[in-house]
């Protein structure tokens, strides 16, 4: 196994993703590429604020910038290489880790080392989501508001759980204990409004470590796919959770699926209070409850350049 002239790579790491599976990863890999002649950097960071240096660096030595940790990283890291028009590659080590379950990453050493060495480019989609106080996220997989966002959160609670229990124990917590979401919707101008238990915004397929919740999806097709679950009894959401692992939900009454470039999502819990947001596993705060002034979610077609 040879490395193509001049490719080199530069293995950005979070030593907390997965419990610390990361540089478990990391370690065997970095050395099978040296192995095999190419030249490898390797930076540990824990801060998104270091990011955009890192890549920056990375990209002016010519290096493929590889995100070495979850979907929360790999984000951050794609948002950066993108700015720069540099070349990303993702190596999961996270908890979920579903981005690269779409673009079918490999789980082992030696798999993964070829697709470094010898996988080819191409372009895929990336989200921009922008809240009413003009912040701005680039995000790989999936944006979401309702029970999915707080399922989110209590996962970020449940590292005592054994990891393939966190994301099934978190969904199920959570829909027990959820009230549905007033809001309102537009895509590509077209608005509606729902009592909804999530809407999803997806570049992605998969989310909360494999479920296909929007199975059409497609990286490269120029089109993001919205998901709206509306609102229904606690326990027929909880019996229809399985069918959201193979994507069957989308057949049900309740469920319906849209497809456009730019969402715009505003809304509040029935009753009040703020719905959380959140973003390939990261809170992006409150969902605005202010139609004037929603949260935007907007397709970029084509806008990293990653080996896969």
């Amino acid at each position: 196994m040879t490395a193509p002239s001049g490719r080199r790579f530069a293995f950005l790491v979070n030593p907390n993703s997965g419990g610390g599976a990361a540089t478990k990863v990391v370690v065997p890999l970095a050395r099978a590429l040296r192995e095999a002649g190419a030249a490898v950097d390797v930076s540990y960071t824990t801060s998104p604020a270091e990011t955009p240096d890192l890549v920056a660096t990375a990209v002016a030595a010519g290096a493929v910038v590889v995100s070495v940790g979850g979907d929360g990283m790999l984000s951050s890291v794609a948002g950066a290489v993108s700015e720069r028009d540099g070349v990303l590659a993702v190596i999961p080590a996270g908890r979920g880790n579903d981005f690269a379950r779409m673009l079918e990453i490999p789980h082992d050493t030696a798999g993964q080392a070829a697709l470094l060495l010898a996988g080819e480019e191409r372009r895929i989609d990336l989200l921009c989501a922008t809240r009413g106080d003009a912040t701005t996220s680039v995000v790989a997989g999936s944006v979401y508001a309702g029970v999915d966002a707080r399922a989110a959160e209590i996962v970020d609670r449940s590292h005592w759980l054994p990891s393939r229990l966190q994301y099934p124990v978190a969904a199920v917590r959570a829909l027990a204990t959820y009230r549905p979401v007033h809001c309102v919707l537009e895509v590509d101008g077209v608005r509606s409004e729902h009592q909804a238990a999530t809407v999803v915004v997806a570049n992605s397929r998969y989310y909360g470590k494999g479920m296909a919740i929007a199975p059409d999806a497609s990286v490269s097709d120029g089109l993001l796919d919205v998901i709206v679950i509306e609102a229904a009894g606690r326990l027929d959401l909880i019996r229809a959770l399985p069918k959201v692992y193979d994507g069957q939900h989308v057949a049900l009454d309740e469920v319906k699926v849209l497809t456009g470039h730019r969402v715009t999502l505003s809304g509040t819990y029935r009753g009040g209070g703020a719905v959380p947001v959140g973003a390939d596993g990261e809170a992006l705060g409150a969902l605005p409850g202010d139609p004037a002034a929603p949260l935007v979610v907007a397709l970029v077609a084509g806008a990293v350049r990653i080996l896969a």
